[in-house]
C-alpha cells in the first residue's frame, strides 16, 4: 500500500531452507537449534551465556525474577520505550518509576534524573537503548555501583551495537533482546536472555522450562530419564522452527547493520537541510544497529506532527511513533510523574522508514517531502 514502507523483512530462500530442514528433522521444539543459536549469538555479542526465548518480554520477565526484585521494590525505568519494558516489572509486583530522557539529541535515559529518582526501596535500573544507541552506560553503572543496584539492559533495538567496545546487552547483570517481525534480527516472535554470571544463567535456564531440571531434547538423548520440578516456573521456550530462522538471520546481521549506517549515513546529509527538523543521535560515532530511523520535529512546528504524518501517509510514506510515553497509559498512572523532556519529545517524534534495501532516491525523497510540509 506504501510507496516506501516503514519496515522491509529481510527473509529470503537461506529462512526457507533453514525452516525445511528442521522440519524434517522432526525436532521442531526446543532442541539442537535452539542450543546453536544461543552458542552463536553470545559468540557475537561476547557474553557468556545466551538463553534463547518466546519473546522479549519474558526475558525481561525473566531477568526481573533471577534478579530477586519483588513486591514492593522500586525500579527505575524510561518512559519512552514500548510498554514491555515496564510491565515486566508489574509481573512481579514491583513499582516502577520513571526516568525522563537526556534531550533532543540523546533520546535515552538522563543519569542525573536516575539518580534523583533513587530512593530507600531502589532495587534496580532498566535501561533501554533507544534504536540502537547505547545510554550513558559508565554513568549508570557507576551509580548502580554507588547504591548496590542491579542493571537489566533492554537490548531491543542494539544487537551488535557498542558503547565503548563492548556490545550492547553484555554491560549490565542482565541483557534482553527482541526477534519480533519488524526487529534487526526476527524469527516471527523470540528473544534472547545473556548474561555473564553463571548463577543468573542456570536460574533462568530453569525457569524457561518449568522449573524442571532436565529438558525432553536431553532425555531424548539420554542424559536423564527423569526430572524434578524444584522452582515455580514457566513456559517460556523457544522452537527449533524459529531458533533455526535466527542462526540464519545471524548470519546476516553484520552486513545488515553495515548497509543501514549507509542509509543513516544518507538520512543525516539529507535531513540537514531541512529547517525545523532535528534527527537524535547525529554524528555518532560507535558502531550502532540503526533499527529506527526516528526525527524530532523543533518547537515551532511540533504541534503540526500529526498532520505532518497524514501528509506523508497521504505521498505514500508509511511512519509511525516510538513511542508513546508508557508514564502516560491509564494503566501506569499510580505510578506517573511528570518528565517534562519525554513529554515534549513525545509529541513531536516521527518515526521514518528504515531498513537496508532501502535506497538513496528514496531517503532523499522523503527528506524533500519533509522539507516540503514543514517550510513549504
Amino acid at each position: 500500500m506504501y510507496k516506501i514502507p516503514l519496515f522491509d523483512l529481510n527473509f529470503g530462500v537461506e529462512e526457507e531452507a533453514a525452516v525445511l530442514e528442521t522440519l524434517r528433522s522432526k525436532w521442531i521444539s526446543t532442541g539442537p537449534k535452539n542450543a546453536a543459536f544461543e552458542e552463536k549469538f553470545a559468540s557475537m555479542l561476547g557474553a557468556s551465556h545466551a538463553l534463547a526465548v518466546s519473546n522479549c518480554t519474558v526475558s525481561l520477565h525473566l531477568a526481573m525474577k533471577i534478579l530477586g526484585i519483588g513486591p514492593g521494590d522500586e525500579v527505575i525505568c524510561p518512559s519512552l520505550t514500548f510498554v514491555a519494558t515496564v510491565n515486566a516489572i508489574r509481573y512481579v509486583d514491583a513499582i516502577p518509576v520513571f526516568a525522563d530522557v537526556r534531550n533532543d539529541h540523546d533520546l535515552t535515559m538522563d543519569p542525573d534524573d536516575i539518580r534523583k529518582k533513587i530512593t530507600g526501596r531502589t532495587r534496580a535500573i532498566v535501561v533501554m537503548h533507544y534504536a540502537g544507541f547505547p545510554c550513558d552506560m559508565d554513568a549508570i553503572m557507576e551509580i548502580a555501583r554507588e547504591h548496590g543496584l542491579r542493571v537489566v539492559e533492554d537490548a531491543c533495538h542494539g544487537p551488535l551495537s557498542e558503547y565503548h567496545g563492548k556490545k550492547l546487552g553484555t554491560i549490565g547483570d542482565v541483557g534482553c533482546f527482541s526477534f519480533f517481525s519488524n526487529k534487526n534480527i526476527s524469527t516471527g516472535e523470540g528473544g534472547m536472555l545473556v548474561t555473564n554470571d553463571p548463577k543468573l544463567y542456570e536460574h533462568a535456564k530453569l525457569l524457561r522450562s518449568h522449573g524442571m531440571t532436565t529438558l525432553s531434547y536431553e532425555r531424548s538423548k539420554g542424559h536423564s530419564t527423569g526430572y524434578d520440578v524444584i522452582e515455580s516456573g514457566y513456559n517460556y521456550r523457544m522452537d527449533d522452527i524459529r531458533a533455526a530462522i535466527g542462526i540464519v538471520q545471524l548470519d546476516k546481521l553484520e552486513a545488515d547493520l553495515k548497509r543501514r549506517a549507509e542509509v543513516r549515513s544518507w538520512y543525516e546529509d539529507a535531513c540537514a537541510a531541512v529547517p525545523g527538523l532535528i534527527v537524535p543521535f547525529s554524528g555518532h560515532s560507535e558502531f550502532a544497529s540503526n533499527y529506527i530511523f526516528a526525527v524530532l520535529l523543533d518547537e515551532n512546528c511540533g504541534h503540526r506532527r500529526d498532520q505532518i504524518r497524514d501528509a506523508l501517509h497521504k505521498a505514500g510514506i508509511q511512519t509511525s511513533m516510538h513511542y508513546p510515553p508508557a508514564h502516560q497509559f491509564s494503566i501506569f498512572a499510580d505510578y506517573a510523574g511528570p518528565l517534562p523532556k519525554t513529554e515534549s519529545v513525545a509529541g513531536r517524534l516521527i518515526t521514518l522508514p528504515m531498513y537496508a534495501s532501502l535506497e538513496k532516491e528514496s531517503v532523499i525523497f522523503i527528506a524533500e517531502t519533509l522539507n516540503a510540509l514543514i517550510n513549504g
